[in-house]
């Protein structure tokens, strides 16, 4: 017989933290918690450690015109694509770290202007989600933007955050199948295209 217990019949209040320890502090920070929890067959786990890296949130933006059906993403370097076999230049969404006093929605606006020249007349919520919970912190707020793209594109980024951005112009078609190539291979690209695949004929109706 399968297991009929329902999913997250635990909480927070099943986690003991015993020791949380900053073992490194710069741009980032990253802790080592000492903890144990609650078991599926009852009782608690043996304490262990696990390193967390402090990230903060993030908010991501698809910018999408209805009317051209075209999509705006941004081409920059990202040293985390290093050593593998592809460039460290990848095709993402419209992005920054959300900061304290600030909504994602607010964060989706300023850096649609920072980063691409652009203004949204529309911000759709699409989901949030947590990047990589084994290890970081961070959850990313993803929203799809009402742009115009006719004069969409150029160079942007700021140079005190050492930003070097260029704003593409491309086909909802196109983007959809850069993501079925694997050229963006990103999650938070992936998933607002996808959902953007399965919205769109709803977003041209609604959006124009």
């Amino acid at each position: 017989m399968s297991d009929q217990t329902p999913p997250f019949q635990f909480s927070e209040q099943d986690v003991d933290i015993q020791h949380r320890e900053t073992v490194f502090e710069g741009f980032f920070s990253m802790e080592k918690l000492t903890l144990r929890h609650a078991r599926f067959a009852g009782g608690m786990t043996e304490s262990f450690t696990r390193e967390l890296f402090l990230r903060g949130d993030a908010t991501c933006v698809l910018p999408y015109d209805p009317q051209r059906d075209e999509v705006v993403l941004l081409e920059q370097f990202r040293p985390g694509a290093l050593g593998r076999d592809q460039s460290p230049w990848l095709l993402e969404l419209v992005a920054g770290m959300n900061e304290a006093g600030e909504s994602p929605a607010e964060v989706a606006r300023r850096e649609a202007e920072e980063e691409a020249g652009l203004e949204f007349q529309t911000l759709e919520h699409i989901l949030d989600y947590l990047v990589s919970p084994g290890g970081t912190t961070e959850m990313v707020h993803l929203f799809c933007g009402r742009v115009k793209t006719e004069s969409a594109g150029g160079l942007y980024g700021l140079e005190a955050e050492h930003e070097d951005i260029r704003a593409h112009v491309f086909s909802a078609d196109e983007a959809l199948a850069m993501v079925a190539d694997g050229s963006i291979n990103n999650a938070a690209g992936i998933i607002a295209l996808q959902w953007l695949q399965i919205n769109r004929p709803r977003l041209r109706r609604e959006w124009t």
